[in-house]
């Protein structure tokens, strides 16, 4: 599984981790899709102090990333960038996974896969 996050996201997520008081070497960033959003899944970022005992982990940069297993397909080869502007400002997901997406872009559909927490494979 592969996620990667861009050098401006990278440097976010760093900041957030930093601010969150919690100084673990195990602190990181989880990713997750969640059933709901407009198209079907809706992505999830958060951090956390540590991984749960059946996340997958990656590391980019010095960013630990945490993602459930239930997740990973649907977000293998995920980019997430992040974006500044007049408009809008936050972070964006470029997933070669999602057959169509919102006009949000915070949620999307994957193929024959039904929202229902379940692996698509």
């Amino acid at each position: 599984m592969t996620i990667i996050l861009t050098e401006k996201a990278e440097f976010r997520l760093r900041a957030f981790l930093q601010g969150s008081g919690n100084s673990s070497s195990e602190k990181g960033i989880r990713v997750g899709v969640n059933d709901g959003g407009c198209s079907g899944y809706q992505y999830t970022l958060d951090t956390a102090s540590t991984p749960r005992p059946d996340d997958l982990i990656e590391q980019q940069g010095k960013v630990k990333i945490y993602v459930d297993p239930q997740s990973a397909p649907l977000l293998n080869g995920v980019v997430i960038d992040f974006v500044e502007g007049l408009l809008e400002s936050g972070f964006k997901f470029s997933n070669p996974n999602a057959t169509g997406t919102c006009g949000c872009g915070q949620s999307f559909q994957a193929g024959d896969c039904a929202p229902s927490a379940t692996s698509c494979h």
